[in-house]
């Protein structure tokens, strides 16, 4: 068992840690290659999405300022045309003018309180 000891600590003392194989330079060189294209296109990707939601934001702002004066023709031709608005206007229409009839209630004193009939 000594020996077998003895044997494994001269082993491991004669094995050398780092590797200076050319294989494993070139692996390691194409993976951290491929991750800086994987990051570039991703950044890529992202500034263009941006890009497109700028323009896009413009567009849309444009067509709100053509709706907002739209809204605003309507509104002052809806004032101008209530202006015109009377009796006569819906009587020729065929409208015509009702009687209103509301509901009543009984008043409280009208009431038998006098009797329990629970």
């Amino acid at each position: 068992m000594r020996q077998a000891a003895l044997q494994f600590k001269t082993r491991i003392r004669n094995t050398s840690i780092t590797n200076n194989n050319l294989e494993v330079r070139k692996i390691i060189l194409n993976t951290l290659l491929a991750i800086l294209a994987a990051l570039v296109f991703w950044y890529v990707l992202i500034i263009g999405n941006m890009v497109f939601d700028i323009v896009q934001r413009k567009a849309l702002e444009k067509e709100t300022l053509a709706l907002t004066n739209e809204i605003g023709n309507l509104e002052l031709s809806y004032l101008s045309i209530s202006d015109s608005v009377d009796l006569a206007l819906s009587s020729s229409m065929g409208f015509k003018e009702t009687k209103a009839t509301f509901a009543t209630r009984k008043a409280l004193g009208s009431l038998n309180l006098d009797k329990n009939e629970i």
